[in-house]
């Protein structure tokens, strides 16, 4: 007790580095890129200051700068020119994403591992994320899961590294697992978003990848914000399913889960610092109401500390430029 403990001791000069518990690494980091077929130069998206819907004939170029700033990793997401209501336009050979996974991987190879988003949200006529009966206007879970399977093995065939099915189907992991073993990619490790909530933080993305839906929401199939232990049973099944990372999303108002995650299950662990969460920063600075750079290292150190092995952020530039 005080007097003979003080902890301010431990905060001056290099003793505070020397005693730092949680460190932030540019190889902790996943930048984003939204790769638009309908476009031929670079698109600022508005919500999102700093971040552009990206050409296939750029796409190399972007990867390559993220590479040279060290970031270990991408998460390409497509646009395409075609939507339909079977979201046909996602697991084509040349559709969007496999052209970008292409592309990227002539360039650079083996330098930056390329992780592919798996949905159909960007590619359906009506904004959800799986075959639809219009009838009842219910998502239909496991006509889905035949189609996530097509889209994981055609990115793989491209080139992907990873894949990261992001639509809460129930069994997606299973099924795509098949699917890619069937194929000859047992070795394509699966990164799910195991425990992805129902949140208003999503809107920018909605807009940058041109994905906001026709009807309804996605609570039927994304997680009440309310619910923690149901997050847990959520990734038991995603890792019994063959799982090799989890994704928590989004991060900053779900730190509890990152925690509650990485301690119960001890594996990779991923926290998805969303667009709104970016976007809020954002604001906020222009406004000159928060120091920028400190907000954001401020915010990844958190998910960091939470439990988080990898941060998918649009930050991952400006932190890799901040932590050189």
């Amino acid at each position: 007790m005080f007097p003979d403990v003080r902890l301010r001791r431990l905060r001056k000069g290099k003793i505070r580095n020397l005693v730092r518990e949680t460190t932030l690494s540019v190889d902790d980091l996943v930048q984003p890129i939204f790769v638009n077929e309908t476009i031929d130069s670079a698109v600022e998206i508005p919500s999102m200051p700093g971040i552009y819907n990206i050409p296939l004939s750029e796409v190399a170029n972007e990867a390559k700068e993220i590479a040279e700033l060290g970031i270990p990793a991408v998460i390409i997401f497509g646009v395409p020119a075609f939507k339909d209501a079977e979201g046909s336009s996602s697991y084509g050979e040349t559709d969007v994403v496999q052209e970008a996974v292409r592309r990227i991987k002539a360039e650079l190879g083996d330098e930056l591992v390329v992780i592919t988003d798996v949905c159909m949200c960007e590619y359906t006529s009506h904004g959800h994320c799986g075959i639809v009966d219009f009838e009842t206007k219910e998502i239909l879970n496991d006509p889905t899961l035949e189609v996530l399977g097509k889209i994981a093995v055609s990115h793989a065939k491209a080139g992907a590294d990873m894949v990261a099915p992001s639509c809460m189907m129930d069994g997606m992991v299973e099924a795509i697992r098949q699917a890619l073993d069937f194929s000859g990619f047992e070795n394509i490790p699966i990164m799910s978003y195991a425990a992805k909530y129902h949140s208003c933080f999503y809107g920018p993305f909605r807009e940058a990848a041109e994905s906001g839906y026709s009807f309804g929401d996605r609570s039927t199939y994304q997680m009440d914000p309310a619910n923690g232990n149901e997050a847990i049973r959520e990734v038991t099944l995603d890792v019994a399913e063959g799982a090799d990372i989890i994704i928590v999303k989004p991060a900053l108002p779900y730190l509890d889960i990152i925690y509650r995650v990485k301690t119960d299950y001890g594996m990779p662990t991923a926290a998805y610092n969303v667009s709104g969460e970016y976007s809020m920063i954002k604001a906020a600075a222009a406004n000159g109401w928060l120091d920028e750079k400190k907000a954001i290292y401020e915010s990844l150190i958190s998910i960091k500390r939470a439990g988080a092995d990898i941060i998918i952020t649009y930050f991952a530039k400006d932190a890799a430029r901040m932590l050189k």
